[in-house]
């Protein structure tokens, strides 16, 4: 998955499916991140790279895991979560083709702070810690994009969390599939979530139970703001649900 700042709400961050073939050979070129390096510099990564194939499922890396490696999608998706001792999740992030996770660890050399699973059959490009900090330090342009990526993610986590302390379970679910969804075809003021994601994956976005999820989303489809089938969830009422979450966030204290 991309993020992508909406158009037409600029606040927003929606996630983007991005689609490449994992089994297609892959070179440091094909990632977004080395190019316009110089070769020399290049050549000295890809020398100490490594190239992983993973399957929907399985784990790339686990929670305090001592391991310092950063992670480059060269084609497919993982998702990043956190899991408590009770069981219960929180769906961090998701990642696809072109962009990286684990540079906490390459940075800091702390063990792993979340679980990283792979959505999709995915292709990894693995590199050392210390070959990928000699490289950083030594481009500028590299470094200045990989401190991007950090804002980057930094203020999506932000958002995330005053959502979660702020917001009842409705307007957080409005927001998480406002930052889901896509413009629809044809349709100016709808916007669709497809494929749907599970109840119990909503939930663990929003820091919700699956059980309130999937009573909200009933009474939300019951309601008007939504039509929903086994393929996609249709966002009817766009800019009255993006207000709803807006005016919450923004209300002056009592």
């Amino acid at each position: 998955m991309r993020a992508i700042q909406d158009p037409v709400f600029p606040h927003l961050v929606w996630l983007r499916p991005t689609m490449a073939d994992p089994t297609r050979p892959a070179t440091l070129a094909d990632l977004p991140f080395f190019r316009g390096a110089d070769a020399t510099a290049l050549a000295k990564v890809a020398a100490a790279a490594r190239w992983r194939t993973v399957e929907p499922g399985q784990v790339v890396v686990d929670d305090d895991e001592p391991s310092t490696d950063i992670f480059f999608v060269a084609a497919g998706s993982v998702r990043v979560q956190l899991r408590a001792a009770s069981g219960r999740e929180v769906l961090l992030n998701e990642f696809g083709s072109g962009e990286f996770f684990g540079e906490l660890s390459a940075i800091d050399g702390a063990p792993r702070a979340a679980n990283v699973t792979a959505i999709a059959r995915s292709r990894l490009c693995i590199i050392p810690a210390q070959t990928f900090l000699d490289f950083i330090f030594t481009n500028p342009t590299a470094c200045h994009g990989l401190l991007r990526t950090l804002t980057a993610k930094l203020r999506l986590q932000t958002e995330r969390t005053l959502e979660r302390e702020a917001l009842p379970v409705r307007l957080r679910l409005f927001s998480e599939l406002l930052r889901l969804s896509r413009p629809r075809s044809g349709t100016p003021g709808e916007r669709v979530v497809s494929p749907p994601p599970p109840h119990h994956e909503l939930a663990a976005r929003i820091g919700a139970r699956r059980e309130v999820v999937s009573r909200e989303l009933s009474d939300m489809t019951r309601e008007g703001w939504l039509a929903r089938d086994r393929r996609v969830i249709r966002i009817l009422r766009v800019a009255e649900m993006q207000q709803a979450v807006t005016s919450e966030l923004r209300a002056p204290a009592a």
